[in-house]
Order: structure tokens, then sequence, then C-alpha cells
């Protein structure tokens, strides 16, 4: 799952620079994947969204639609959201599209976040690929917990904090070997380049 290799570079990124690694929850993952869902195709030609769903469909709509238990709702502490015409594998995904600069970077370093999900796809063919963070301060465990009977199916795309494959697409395959190597040396570039 995609999804959950980005938490990965999120948490190895953030642990290289002495924060503490997130929580991978899965309430928020698919609350990041109904976000680019609302997003549509709003993705310019040089690849920059402005999509910005209203605040209060987070809790109301999204928290709803993934089955999100409504007393665990809390704070969401940070977003990143970006978009592509292409499909990118995780790791560039993250340095390209999420985190491309010092502002970016600022927010996933924020000292308050204590959980992450990540969410990724498409909403139909010829359409552009959309990739969401969502980051809480809430306590660990115990926020955006989603109650497995009334999660509804996600149709495309796929979202961090479970163990299943991303629907729809064999475009949106796992980071090849050549990436996970390039990973590290990632880390090692942004933790000399950015100094944080």
């Amino acid at each position: 799952n995609p999804a959950n290799e980005i938490v990965e570079i999120i948490n190895a990124n953030r642990t290289s620079n002495k924060l503490p690694i997130l929580n991978n929850n899965p309430g928020l993952g698919c609350m990041a994947l109904q976000y680019i869902m609302e997003c549509g195709g709003n993705c310019s030609r040089n690849n920059t969204s402005s999509c910005t769903p209203p605040e209060v469909d987070i809790t109301e709509v999204f928290a709803p639609n993934c089955g999100v238990e409504l007393p665990t709702i809390d704070i969401i502490s940070g977003r990143l959201v970006g978009c592509n015409w292409n499909y990118l594998d995780p790791l560039e995904a993250y340095a390209a599209v999420l985190v491309p600069d010092n502002k970016t970077l600022s927010i996933l370093y924020q000292k308050n976040h204590t959980e992450v999900g990540v969410g990724l796809g498409r909403t139909g063919n010829k359409k552009p690929f959309f990739w969401c963070i969502l980051f809480s301060s809430g306590p660990s465990n115990s926020t955006f917990v989603v109650d497995s009977k009334e999660m509804v199916k996600q149709k495309h795309g796929c979202f961090s904090g479970i163990g299943s494959t991303c629907n729809s697409s064999s475009k949106l395959s796992s980071m090849s070997g050549l990436s996970s190597c390039l990973l590290l040396v990632f880390i090692y570039f942004c933790s000399l380049c950015f100094n944080i």
C-alpha cells in the first residue's frame, strides 16, 4: 500500500530530525482519501491544486463516511495536499508533490502532531492523481477511531493505516527497490539541506 509507504517516509524523516514518530491512523487516512475525492479534477496543467474543501466537511462529511466514531473526532493539526497528472511512486510523490519546500516541511516537522493519515487516488481515468496527508494532535490511539462495521468501502485509491492494497489501478503500485534505496539518500539530503 503506497499510502502506508508515505507514512514510513514521513516517520523516517521525522526521526532523522529527532522528532517522534506519528501513529498511522486509519480514520485519518480514510478522511484524507475522502478529502482528495472531493477535489475531483481540480489540478492545473502545471500540477498545482487550489482544492480546499470546507473545514466543516472534515468532521461532518468525511468522518461519518469513514465510520469514525463521533466522540473520538479531534483537531486536525495540519494538512498537505498535492496533485500530479502522472502517477508517482511514494518517494517521488513525497518529495515533489507533498513536501517540495521549507513551508511544507515546517508542517511535517510540527512538534504537536501525534497521528497521521495519508490518502491517494484519482476520481477517474484521464484525471489527475491526488495525495493528501492529514495530521492530528489528539491523544495517540484514541482519536479518529474507526468502527469497522460502519466504514464505507472506498471505490478508488487507498489510504494508510490498513493492510489492504489500493483499489482501481495497477498504476497505484508499491515503491520499487530503487526507490527504497533512494529514501535513505533523500532523508540524509533533507537533514543536511534544511538543517531543521
